[in-house]
């Protein structure tokens, strides 16, 4: 009987043990994003995540416009914003590898109007001092955000439909430098908009048409473009931020784009104005991924691609969460923490404006892709739709 009742004791002390060593089953991709839907804080999102070379889960939950109760679809189109930056400077070193160009070069070589550019050193209400530079801007500096350009940018708001890309970019060349080339990381959308005046200028095309005829045509990226036509926008996804009471969203517009959508006089905007879907994306990380090649067309060298997806700015604290670094145009996951802790240490990619995230884990040979048109968000980098796609993406790699 004592043997009995301890051999019980024994069975239900192995039973409590192994109950509490269960974890709740991970969500799946979809419940993730569905839970952002039923609170509140999404419309809608697509996602789509890639390993060694296959989709393994593509998912659309919620509306793509909530006033007509249209469903979000696989193929509905975003406004990527600053993923674009990534394309842009992939065009840079398209050109390097050309010999065109070299992203040691200094800019005024290629642009004359940096000629003299000064630094500013103090302002006052009274005075304003400006000395010369220790050195000139460099390529590289505007491909890694280094380069101490004015932050602000004239393509702002209804500037686009009155200012071309050139003479943008003539007035950061006007103004002065707010920091020493090279001496700290500072996000800098005119930097990024000059890389694509320089594009036009080496290559003698203008940069939107070079874009489309280098790499959206050739890698098949129908969908992605500056100018979304009327069947683009039919599959549009509506931009929400919180409303004013805090009890839901409410429909707000596209930062630094004008409607109609489609006006092409509206300057290509080089740091963030292409709108994509989640299938031209993976076409474009894909041929990252694969090395600069797909379809047995290369797009760029090897060596140019290692020095893009590589930390080029050393020690210096650099993009929008913890444990990061900036390659050329690329964000680099240095150490992988918080959201990023589901990563493999070199894993690169890009966010934009209103949460949407794409990136490439060269070690799993895996790519998330994250689209969602959220406005307001803390952090878009740092978001909770985020983490929360990557962290159910993640668990259903194999293990290793």
């Amino acid at each position: 009987m004592r043997i009995f009742r301890l051999t019980a004791c024994l069975l239900l002390s192995l039973s409590l043990t192994l109950r509490a060593e269960v974890k709740p089953a991970a969500k799946s991709i979809r419940e993730s994003m569905e839970s952002f839907v039923k609170e509140g804080s999404l419309s809608g999102a697509v996602t789509l995540f890639s390993h060694d070379g296959k989709i393994v889960n593509e998912e659309a939950v919620g509306l793509r416009d909530i006033a007509s109760k249209s469903p979000m679809t696989k193929d509905s189109l975003f406004w990527i914003a600053s993923m674009t930056k990534p394309m842009t400077a992939l065009a840079v070193m398209m050109l390097q590898d050309e010999g065109k160009l070299s992203i040691d070069d200094p800019v005024m070589k290629h642009l004359p109007e940096f000629k003299g550019q000064m630094l500013l050193k103090e302002k006052t209400k009274d005075q304003t001092v400006l000395i010369k530079p220790a050195r000139p801007i460099t390529i590289k500096d505007l491909l890694t955000h280094t380069s101490g350009l004015v932050s602000n940018s004239p393509l702002d708001g209804n500037a686009l439909d009155v200012l071309t890309l050139k003479e943008a970019v003539i007035t950061y060349a006007l103004s002065p430098l707010q920091f020493e080339p090279g001496s700290k990381w500072s996000y800098c959308n005119p930097g990024i908009n000059t890389l694509g005046r320089i594009i036009e200028v080496v290559s003698g095309r203008d940069y939107a048409k070079f874009m489309e005829s280098r790499l959206f045509h050739p890698l098949g990226m129908h969908d992605t473009t500056f100018w979304p036509n009327p069947k683009h926008l039919a599959r549009l996804a509506t931009s929400y931020q919180p409303s004013a009471d805090g009890k839901g969203l409410e429909p707000t517009t596209i930062r630094y784009l004008t409607a109609p959508y489609s006006n092409k006089k509206r300057s290509p905007l080089a740091a963030g104005g292409l709108f994509s879907t989640a299938a031209d994306l993976l076409k474009f990380y894909t041929m990252v991924l694969n090395g600069g090649e797909a379809g047995g067309k290369r797009y760029i060298s090897n060596e140019s691609l290692q020095q893009m997806t590589t930390n080029q700015t050393g020690d210096l604290k650099a993009s929008f969460t913890e444990g990061m670094g900036m390659g050329l145009g690329f964000h680099i996951v240095r150490q992988p923490t918080g959201v990023t802790a589901m990563l493999s240490p070199g894993t690169f990619g890009h966010g934009g404006a209103h949460g949407t995230q794409g990136w490439i884990d060269p070690v799993t040979k895996s790519i998330y892709i994250l689209l969602i048109q959220r406005a307001g968000l803390k952090n878009g980098d740092a978001s909770p739709m985020r983490q929360a796609f990557q962290e159910a993406a993640a668990a259903t790699l194999p293990k290793p």
